[in-house]
Formats: structure tokens, C-alpha cells, sequence
């Protein structure tokens, strides 16, 4: 059974996480998921040699520290935290106060908690790079699940090597041929205006995908197999680039059957189809 990230992150893999790696390669030497988010995909994976980037410094933050230390550490400074600010599902002032007390010190586990009771368990910055997301009541809090995810998740990214790069500046020169990269990147035709984890602190334009495309046309000529997440089509509009692209080369296109918020995929009004699809070049 996959082990769930202890975060509720935008666009994370946990639910579809079997129909992905249904796909995956076997015998995986080393393995880079470059755009990670809460690593819901590198915890999951099994690789002698495991690589998670993301753009988002705050969030690799937390991952870094629950590598640093051990669990019984981690649980307590929570518990503690907790407890100190007088956090829960109805406290509004208790977590306005320890809002601002994150902004001011940026201590990742004190995100991390801020996180925990926040609405909708989400990251969200300004454009100053303040923590943002408003209060979470009567639903947020570090409940028993959690607590039991985090402890399980402690377990599997011991031996991940973590890094909060662009993905244009990642050192793609430690994968070689028969390696395997996973792409999970901002999907073009189904980002919001606002500025979440997941984006990093820019929107992600077409630009972007012709680079990521580029990268891993690099990387297929060099034997490197790769698997890429995106949405092909969306209320109305397809991303022709990734299609024509997929086409070019020759490259897998398999569907993935998603079922996102507002879409239907069985809907015969082309304009309520959502279409995610995972593409691969072996």
C-alpha cells in the first residue's frame, strides 16, 4: 500500500499514485522527480539512488528537516508547538499570532504546524514570500492521520537527496542511460491565478513547457527513460505543443483516468472534458 505524504499538496499524486507507476519502469537505478511537491511520487518509487527537486524552498525545507531529525524529535516540537500557541480548529487569533511569528522567524517545522491548521492544508505565500493562508476552522488541525502519515513518511525519505532547484538548473548529468526521471510539472492548461506550492513564486507559461519538453527530448536521446504527468485537454482547450510534441518523437501517450473537481469525463460536452495523461518514451 503507498504511503501518503503528510501534506495536502496541490496537485499531488497519492490518489492516482498506482495508475502512474502502473507505467513505471522496473529495476530502477537512479531516479529524479523533479518537480517533487510533498513527494508523494519519490516515497513511492524504488530506486537505488532517489532525487527530489522542487522550485518551492519552503516546502523542501520541512523535507529536509524531517530527514534531520528523528521522529520522537519532530512529533514533540509539534505537540509542543502546539500547545505553546494554543492551536486548534477554532483558535483564530492563536493561529493569526502564530502566522506571524512564522513570517518573522521562517523555521520550517513552525510552517509546517502553521500548515497543519490552515484552510484547506494548503501553502500559500504573497508576494513577499509570507505565508498567506487564512484560517482553517472547524475542519484543520495535526490530527491522528496525520501524525501516523508523517511517521510513516519519516521512514521512506531517509535516504532521498533533496534539492530546491529551477528545474533548468537541476544537474541532469547524474542520471544515465536506462535511468528514469518523473515529470509531474504545473499543467499550462489548468493553472489558477493564485500563487501556491506547486508553482513555485511564478506562474509557469508556455515557456516553460517548451524548456521542460526540450529537457526531456535531451534526455531520451541519452537513454534516460522519463515518465511526464500533464492535462492534454481542458474545458475546451488542448496543449498542442505536448501533443505535437508526444507525435514527433514517437512517444507514449497513456490515459489516466482522473476524475478532477467541475469536470466529468464522460460527459459528452467536449467543453467539461478533462483529459490528464501520463507520457512516456519507452
Amino acid at each position: 500500500m503507498a504511503v501518503k505524504a503528510p501534506f495536502n499538496y496541490i496537485g499531488n499524486k497519492y490518489r492516482i499514485i498506482d495508475s502512474i507507476q502502473e507505467f513505471f519502469p522496473e529495476n530502477i537505478d537512479t531516479f529524479v522527480d523533479i518537480f517533487c511537491g510533498g513527494c508523494d511520487v519519490s516515497i513511492n518509487t524504488k530506486a537505488n539512488n532517489v532525487y527530489a527537486n522542487d522550485i518551492n524552498y519552503f516546502v523542501i525545507g520541512i523535507l529536509e528537516e524531517f530527514q534531520k531529525h528523528d521522529v520522537d524529535y519532530i512529533l514533540k516540537y509539534i505537540d509542543s508547538t502546539i500547545e505553546k500557541w494554543q492551536l486548534s480548529k477554532t483558535n483564530e487569533g492563536g493561529y493569526k499570532a502564530f502566522r506571524d511569528h512564522y513570517n518573522q522567524t521562517k523555521n520550517p517545522l513552525d510552517l509546517y504546524v502553521l500548515m497543519c491548521f490552515s484552510f484547506n492544508y494548503q501553502f500559500r505565500f504573497n508576494s513577499s514570500h509570507e505565508y498567506n493562508n487564512p484560517f482553517g476552522r472547524n475542519r484543520s488541525s495535526f490530527n491522528e492521520v496525520m501524525r501516523n502519515n508523517l511517521v510513516l513518511f519519516k521512514r521512506q525519505i531517509e535516504d532521498i537527496q533533496f534539492s530546491a532547484l529551477d528545474f533548468c538548473a537541476f544537474d541532469y548529468d547524474v542520471l544515465k542511460p536506462g535511468d528514469f526521471i518523473y515529470a509531474d510539472p504545473p499543467y499550462l492548461l489548468t493553472c489558477g491565478s493564485y500563487n501556491d506550492g506547486k508553482r513555485g513564486f511564478r506562474g509557469w507559461t508556455e515557456n516553460d513547457d517548451y524548456n521542460l519538453l526540450q529537457i526531456l527530448t535531451e534526455l531520451s536521446d541519452r537513454g534516460v527513460n522519463f515518465a511526464l504527468s500533464n492535462v492534454i485537454e481542458h474545458k475546451g482547450l488542448t496543449n498542442d505543443t505536448i501533443i505535437d510534441w508526444s507525435a514527433e518523437n514517437d512517444y507514449i501517450i497513456h490515459g489516466i483516468n482522473f476524475n478532477y473537481d467541475n469536470c466529468n469525463y464522460h460527459t459528452n460536452n467536449r467543453d467539461n472534458v478533462t483529459k490528464e495523461v501520463l507520457i512516456t518514451n519507452y
